[in-house]
C-alpha cells in the first residue's frame, strides 16, 4: 500500500498512544476498491505485533438487518454476549489496552452502530481505539463515519478519507509486484486501464506478471485486455453490493444521464424522494460517476454494465420513460431520438416526427449511419400504411449510403408494388434506385411495373428509364417488358429532360436539346423526381450553355438535400465538378468532387458511382499538377461492375490521360476502348468526351500521322453536325494533317472560336498551341506573347498543372535575346546521356517498348528514365518532349 503510508504513519502513532492507555476512534473511508479495509487489516496486524488485544469484525449486506449482528462479532471473542452490554469489552481493555476492528462498517445494523456510538463514548473509562473502515456507497441509512462525532475528546477522533493513488503511487506499486522498474508510458496506461483504483491494479498488475509479462510499454494491449476484465469484476462486486435505489438510478444515469438532468434522473428511477445531496454523495462514493458542478455523469464502463444486467423489456422500458420526460422537458430532438432507438414503441404522435426530425439533422451532420437508425427505429411505431410506405421510402434513402444493397433492393419493391397505400411512392423509388446507379435493376423494375399504372405514372415511369442511360437502346431491348422510346417532341416535362440528354449523347439537335432541356428546368424540382431534371442539366452542359446548367445543377442540390435525398447530392455534385472543369473553375471543381466523395463514402458505393467520382477525380488531380495521386487512383482497381456502367468510358478516358506521357500506346489503346464502348451505346457526341481528339494528339506525337488525322477529321465532322461552339473549336484545334502548333493560322481559328465559350482546359491548350505554332512556324512572335500573357493569366490558380508548366516554357522561350525556333538549351543540358539518348528517341516517336530494346533496357526502366527527363526539363507529356527536340533541332 505504497500510497497509504501517510496513513499508516498516523495509525502507528495512533496505536502507540494506545499502548499509554490514550483511547481513540478512527474512521477509514474512500471508493470501493481504495484499499481501506486492507489497511484495516494491516493496523490489526501490526496492534498484535505490539502486544495489543484485537477484536476484529465485518458487516455483510446479507446481515445489515440483523440486530446486534457486527457487535456480537466483536464479542464473541471475549465469549460474552449482547445483554453484558459494554462491560466485558471496557474490562479487557483495561486489563490489556485493545483495539476494534470493524470492516465494511457501511453494511454494519443499525443496532450495532448504537453500540459502538455508546461504547466510543465510554472510551474515556479505559484505554480503547475503535477503527471502522467502508465506503459511503451504500450509506442510504445510518452514517457510521459518525462514530468520530461520539468521542468525549475531539483531539483522539480522525477522519481519514483515502484517495488514488499518484503516478508516483502507480509506479512504485508496479515496482513491487512486477519486481522491475515500470517505463513511464506502461505506468500512466496501467493507472488509466484500471481507473485510478487501487484493489484493480494491484490485481491486474498480478496477473500480468504471472503471464510474465514485463512492464514495458510495447505490452500495455496486454495489460489492457487483463485490466478490463478485472475492472469489470470490480464493477460487478461492488454494484452487488449497492442498494436498490443506488442501482436503480446508476442505471436511470447510464440511460438519461446525458439528456436529463439530476433531479429528472432521480424521477426517472422512482427515487424523487431521497434527498438529492445525500444521493450525489453516495454516488461519488461508489466511483462510478463524474461530477461537474450540477452535471452527473456515469463512468461509460458501468453504464454498460449496469444495462447489461436488465431485461431486454425491462431496458426498453427504461429508455422510453426517459425519452418522455425529455421530450416534456424540451429536449433536443437528436437527444430524445437517441433515447427512443432503444426504447420499446410509444405511440405518442410526437415520437415519429421527431426520429424524422433527427434523421435529417444527422443527414446534415453526416452520420448517415445514425440517420438510418432513426427511420428504422420510427417503423417500430404504430403507424398506417401510407406512414408506413413513406417512412420505408426514407429508410431506403438512407441505406443508401450506410447500406446499399439493402436500400437498392426495398426501392425495387417499392417500385414493383401493387399495395394502393406504396404505389403513389414508387416514381420516387425509382428515381433514388437510379441515383444510386443501379440502372439496369431499377429499369427492370420500372418496365415491370408499367403495365399496370395510370397512364400519367407511365409517362413518369418512361422519363426515368430513358434518363438513366437515354442512348442505350440495346440495353434497353432486352428488359422485358419493354418500354417505349420516348417521343421525339414530349409533352409531359417529365420526359423533356430525358429526351434533350438523348439528343446530346446522340450529338444530333442541339437547337431541340436546349429548347426541351430549358422547358424541363423550367418546373422546380421540389417534390419531383431529381433523375430528368439532372438529364437537363447535363444536355445544356453539352450544348454549351453552362450558366444554365450551373444554375440548374445548384437548384437541384439545394432541394435534395432539404428533403433528404442524400445519395443523390454525389451525383449533381459529380456532374457540377465536371462542368467546373469544363468552364476552368479549377478550385470549385476541387471542392465539388471531394464534397461528392464525401457524401457518398467508398464502401457505399455501387460500381457506377466509383467510375463516375474516380474518373472525375483523376481529371481534376491532373490539372492540378497532382500526377502522383491521379496516377495512383487510376492505378487502383475497379469493381468488375463498373465495366458494365455508363461511366467505365469516362474512367478509361482518364486514365489515358495518366499514362499518355508515359506509355503513349497504352494511352491510345484505352481511348480507341473509350471510343467503342461509347459508341456501343450509342454516346456519339465528341462534346461528352474527346476521345478521337485526344488520341490524335498522341498519335501524332508519336508519328502516326494518318491515323492522327482520321481520327481528328472525324472529331470535326461530328462537332459540326452537334454545332456548339466549344466542341468545334476544339476539334478544328486537333484535325489538320499536322500538329496545331505547327500551323498558326488553324490555331488562331481554333483559339477564336474556344474564346467564345469559358476559359476552361480546352482554351488554355489553344492558347499554348497557339503561342508555340507563332513561335515555331514563322508566325508572330507578338501574337505568341500575347497568348502566353493571357495563359500565365488563367493558370496562375494551379501553377503545378500542366498547362501552367507549358506556360513557363513558352514564356522562356519569349524572354529577350532568344531568336524564334531556338529552345533554350540549359535544361536539356542537365540531362545524362542516356536521359537524352532516351528522350530523342521518344521525341522522334518511338514506343517505350521499341525504346527498350533500342537501348537494351526493361521497359520499367525506360518509364523511369522518360520520367526524370520529363521532370528536369519541366514538361508533362511526349508532345511537348517532341515539340522542344524540333525546336532544338532547329525545325
Amino acid at each position: 500500500m505504497p500510497h497509504h503510508s501517510g496513513e499508516q504513519d498516523t495509525l502507528s502513532v495512533l496505536l502507540d498512544g494506545l499502548a499509554a492507555g490514550r483511547s481513540a476512534v478512527v474512521t477509514l473511508t474512500g471508493r470501493p476498491g481504495y484499499g481501506q479495509n486492507a489497511l484495516a487489516r494491516w493496523t490489526a496486524r501490526l496492534g498484535r505485533s505490539r502486544g495489543l488485544r484485537v477484536l476484529s469484525a465485518r458487516a455483510v449486506p446479507s446481515e445489515s438487518g440483523l440486530s446486534h449482528g457486527a457487535a456480537a462479532q466483536l464479542l464473541s471473542a471475549l465469549d460474552a454476549t449482547f445483554p453484558d452490554r459494554f462491560a466485558p469489552v471496557l474490562r479487557a481493555a483495561r486489563r490489556n489496552p485493545l483495539l476494534l476492528v470493524l470492516e465494511d462498517a457501511q453494511w454494519a445494523d443499525p443496532e450495532s452502530l448504537q453500540w459502538l456510538h455508546a461504547l466510543v463514548r465510554r472510551s474515556a473509562t479505559a484505554p480503547l481505539i475503535v477503527l471502522a473502515s467502508g465506503s459511503d456507497a451504500c450509506a442510504l441509512g445510518p452514517d457510521w463515519r459518525s462514530l468520530a462525532a461520539s468521542s468525549p475528546d475531539p483531539g483522539s477522533s480522525h477522519e481519514l478519507l483515502l484517495g488514488p493513488p499518484s503516478t508516483s503511487d502507480a509506479a512504485h506499486t508496479v515496482r513491487t509486484v512486477c519486481g522491475v522498474e515500470g517505463e513511464p508510458e506502461f505506468t500512466v496506461a496501467a493507472l488509466r486501464v484500471s481507473a485510478a483504483t487501487p484493489a484493480v491494479l494491484h490485481a491486474t498488475l498480478r496477473q500480468f506478471a504471472r503471464h510474465g509479462h514485463l512492464p514495458v510499454a510495447p505490452q500495455v494491449p496486454q495489460f489492457e485486455a487483463l485490466g478490463r476484465a478485472v475492472l469489470d469484476d470490480h464493477i460487478g462486486r461492488v454494484l452487488r453490493g449497492l442498494p436498490a435505489e443506488t442501482v436503480a438510478v446508476l442505471r436511470a444515469l447510464a440511460v438519461g444521464g446525458r439528456v436529463l438532468d439530476f433531479r429528472a434522473v432521480c424521477v426517472l428511477a422512482g427515487v424523487g424522494h431521497l434527498r438529492e445531496a445525500r444521493l450525489r454523495a453516495v454516488l461519488d462514493a461508489t466511483g462510478f460517476v463524474r461530477t461537474t458542478g450540477s452535471d452527473v455523469r456515469i463512468v461509460a464502463e458501468v453504464g454498460l454494465r449496469v444495462l447489461a444486467e436488465m431485461e431486454p423489456a425491462e431496458r426498453a422500458a427504461l429508455h422510453a420513460a426517459a425519452a418522455r420526460l425529455a421530450h416534456h422537458a424540451g429536449t433536443a430532438d437528436q437527444e430524445v431520438a437517441g433515447l427512443l432507438l432503444h426504447a420499446s414503441a410509444l405511440g405518442a404522435p410526437w415520437t415519429v416526427p421527431a426520429l424524422r426530425r433527427s434523421c435529417r439533422a444527422a443527414q446534415w451532420e453526416g452520420d448517415h449511419t445514425r440517420a438510418a437508425a432513426f427511420l428504422a427505429r420510427a417503423l417500430r411505431e404504430p403507424l398506417d400504411e401510407k406512414d408506413n410506405a413513406r417512412l420505408t421510402l426514407e429508410l431506403a434513402a438512407a441505406e443508401l449510403v450506410t447500406a446499399p444493397e439493402a436500400g437498392i433492393r426495398r426501392l425495387g419493391e417499392l417500385t414493383r408494388t401493387r399495395d394502393g397505400a406504396r404505389s403513389a411512392l414508387r416514381v420516387c423509388a425509382l428515381d433514388l434506385g437510379l441515383a444510386a446507379g443501379d440502372a439496369d435493376g431499377m429499369r427492370r423494375a420500372a418496365a415491370e411495373a408499367r403495365p399496370a399504372v395510370a397512364e400519367g405514372e407511365q409517362e413518369a415511369l418512361s422519363a426515368l428509364f430513358w434518363a438513366a442511360d437515354p442512348a442505350d437502346r440495346e440495353h434497353a431491348e432486352r428488359i422485358v417488358p419493354g418500354m417505349p422510346p420516348l417521343p421525339a417532341h414530349p409533352a409531359a416535362v417529365l420526359q423533356a429532360g430525358p429526351r434533350a440528354w438523348q439528343l446530346a449523347l446522340a450529338g444530333d439537335g442541339l437547337t431541340t436539346a436546349r429548347d426541351l432541356a430549358r422547358t424541363a428546368l423550367a418546373r422546380p424540382p421540389y417534390g419531383a423526381p431529381f433523375t430528368p431534371y439532372l438529364a437537363a442539366c447535363k444536355a445544356l452542359c453539352l450544348t454549351g450553355d453552362r450558366d444554365e446548367a450551373d444554375a440548374g445543377l445548384s437548384t437541384l442540390l439545394a432541394v435534395i438535400r432539404a428533403d433528404g435525398r442524400w445519395i443523390a447530392a454525389a451525383q449533381v455534385l459529380a456532374a457540377r465538378a465536371e462542368l467546373n472543369l469544363r468552364r476552368g473553375l479549377l478550385a470549385a471543381a476541387e471542392q465539388d468532387i471531394g464534397a461528392a466523395e464525401r457524401a457518398l463514402p467508398q464502401l457505399s458505393r455501387h460500381p457506377a458511382a466509383t467510375a463516375r467520382l474516380r474518373a472525375v477525380r483523376i481529371v481534376v488531380d491532373l490539372e492540378r499538377g497532382d500526377s502522383v495521386r491521379a496516377g495512383t487512383l487510376a492505378a487502383e482497381p475497379a469493381p468488375e461492375a463498373a465495366h458494365h456502367s455508363p461511366y467505365w468510358p469516362h474512367l478509361l478516358f482518364a486514365r489515358a490521360m495518366v499514362v499518355a506521357a508515359a506509355d503513349p500506346v497504352e494511352a491510345v489503346h484505352l481511348l480507341r476502348e473509350c471510343g467503342r464502348l461509347l459508341l456501343h451505346r450509342g454516346h456519339v457526341n465528341p462534346a461528352l468526351l474527346p476521345w478521337r481528339s485526344a488520341a490524335a494528339r498522341i498519335l501524332r506525337a508519336t508519328g502516326q500521322a494518318a491515323e492522327a488525322h482520321r481520327l481528328g477529321s472525324e472529331e470535326l465532322r461530328l462537332a459540326r453536325r452537334w454545332g456548339a461552339v466549344g466542341p468545334v473549336g476544339w476539334a478544328e484545334l486537333n484535325a489538320g494533317p499536322a500538329a496545331a502548333h505547327d500551323d498558326p493560322a488553324r490555331a488562331r481559328y481554333a483559339a477564336g472560336l474556344l474564346g467564345r465559350g469559358p476559359a476552361g482546359p480546352a482554351y488554355q491548350r489553344a492558347l499554348a498551341d497557339l503561342a508555340a505554332a507563332e513561335l515555331t512556324a514563322g508566325g508572330s512572335r507578338q501574337a505568341a506573347a500575347a497568348a502566353v500573357a493571357e495563359l500565365k493569366v488563367l493558370t496562375a490558380t494551379h501553377p503545378q498543372g500542366p498547362v501552367a508548366r507549358r506556360a513557363r516554357r513558352l514564356a522562356a522561350e519569349l524572354a529577350p535575346g532568344r531568336s524564334a525556333g531556338v529552345a533554350e538549351p540549359t535544361a536539356w543540358a542537365e540531362l545524362s546521356p542516356p536521359e537524352a539518348r532516351t528522350a530523342t528517341l521518344a521525341a522522334r516517336g518511338h514506343s517505350n517498348t521499341q525504346i527498350a530494346e533500342l537501348l537494351s533496357l526493361s521497359r520499367r526502366a525506360v518509364e523511369l528514365r522518360l520520367s526524370r527527363v520529363y521532370r528536369k526539363l519541366h514538361i508533362g507529356s511526349r508532345e511537348e518532349l517532341r515539340a522542344l527536340v524540333r525546336d532544338m533541332e532547329g525545325r
